[in-house]
């Protein structure tokens, strides 16, 4: 069973979210800032609401503000099975581009438009989501909204938490929910899927330095975010002498060397970034009193980041002895690799290929909702090329040829599973 999308309709949709929190890049390029429970993102959830309601889906909204909407009645589908769901995010980081995760909720939406279209009758409904700050750029961690959807964090932990918004700590989640009107009554966990599918941006390079159109995405590395702080003794920056310095600082450059050296160490897969930094008090003349910054750690081997992990601890203590300063450490979010579903993953690769598409598995360097998904029910990804491997960027780009490629491979993935029966 196959249908094939409308492209164009699809371009016109990524572009017309895109113009909610527009910004521009250093070069001109269009991209958006639209993080997680901001008026931006009420309004840019407002329009696909709308969409989804267009097209007479069942629409529900969580108590994490995840938007479900899956073909019933009003599409005249009855059968009571559990959908085939594919779907994303829709808020972005505040320099953000017009792809990443709008491109898997707005191609579930063609798909579903043009199934509609069709009249085509299906064993499973299919489904669209889009899942609360899955960018974890104002409340950690990531993934949040599909990590409580699929059971591994209860809502009221996750309503607890505050906004790391700038000059101290925001509001919680609860509060913008609904200060925003997406604080729903679904309940949390929701009801698995019978198979969930996302489209995706690779954020990468790999797929167009290979020359290749589409990922078959075998799972998603795993995830190690703390938050360090090293404290020591705020002191004038001319008189105090280097040796009787007390200075976080320069603590926080020897991990910021030492996480670097240690991906270099460990070889690929391993990757180390050292991301958010903070001095207090932040003056050009004055020895900081407070150092706080995020080390990220990612691997798609279990064991192999725990022992980044703990080499990474064992450095700070060090640091944080040879500099007179003390350290604290704060988990935001730890999550193990994730293998994708291997009758998703074949069927991607099967579906690229019939449509004359060139096709590699691939790992997923970045974090994902389909992984917290795969908690609950069989789960896989399809990848299209970005341009330069640019991604949290306005210059983010991948070529509408490719964007449209990867909506109609999801399709006819989801539709294989949609007709295919139980597992």
């Amino acid at each position: 069973m196959h249908v094939d999308i409308d492209g164009g309709r699809l371009l016109e949709r990524l572009e017309a979210l895109a113009e909610i929190g527009p910004i521009t890049g250093a070069s001109g390029e269009r991209g958006s800032a639209r993080l997680a429970l901001t008026d931006a993102d009420r309004d840019g959830r407002d329009l696909v609401l709308g969409w989804m309601r267009d097209l007479g889906l069942d629409v529900s909204i969580d108590a994490i503000g995840n938007v479900i909407a899956v073909m019933g009645e009003g599409c005249g589908h009855r059968s009571g099975r559990a959908p085939v769901l594919c779907g994303s995010h829709i808020d972005t980081v505040a320099t953000g581009g017009r792809f990443d995760g709008n491109l898997g909720v707005l191609a579930g939406l063609e798909v579903i438009e043009s199934v509609l279209a069709a009249g085509l009758e299906l064993r499973h409904p299919l489904g669209v989501g889009f899942f609360t700050d899955e960018e974890g750029a104002r409340f950690a961690p990531d993934m949040l909204g599909s990590l409580v959807y699929a059971g591994g964090m209860t809502v009221e932990q996750a309503h607890d938490i505050r906004a790391a918004d700038p000059g101290g700590p925001g509001p919680t989640v609860r509060d913008e929910l609904e200060r925003i009107g997406y604080l729903g009554s679904s309940p949390c966990p929701g009801s698995p899927p019978h198979a969930f599918v996302e489209l995706h941006v690779e954020q990468g390079p790999v797929l167009e330095a290979e020359g290749l159109r589409i990922g078959a995405v075998t799972g998603v590395q795993g995830i190690s975010w703390t938050r360090v702080t090293f404290t020591g003794q705020s002191n004038h920056a001319g008189t105090t002498p280097m040796s009787m310095r007390r200075d976080p600082a320069a603590a926080l450059a020897r991990i910021a060397v030492f996480v670097n050296d240690l991906a270099d160490r460990f070889g690929a897969p391993q990757v180390a970034t050292v991301g958010r930094i903070e001095l207090h008090p932040n003056l050009v003349n004055v020895v900081p009193s407070r150092a706080t910054f995020t080390v990220d750690l990612r691997n798609t081997d279990e064991v192999v980041l725990c022992r980044a992990e703990e080499e990474l601890a064992a450095e700070l203590a060090r640091v944080a002895e040879r500099h007179g300063v003390t350290v604290e450490t704060e988990c935001l979010a730890r999550f193990e690799p994730v293998a994708f579903d291997e009758r998703i993953v074949s069927r991607v690769e099967a579906a690229a290929a019939a449509r004359g598409l060139s096709v590699r598995r691939m790992p997923s360097g970045a974090g994902h909702d389909a992984q917290m998904l795969a908690r609950m029910c069989p789960s896989g990804m399809v990848f299209v090329p970005s341009i330069g491997g640019v991604s949290h960027n306005p210059a983010e780009l991948t070529e509408d040829a490719d964007l449209v490629a990867g909506c109609q491979v999801m399709a006819d993935v989801m539709l294989d599973l949609a007709d295919g029966g139980d597992w």
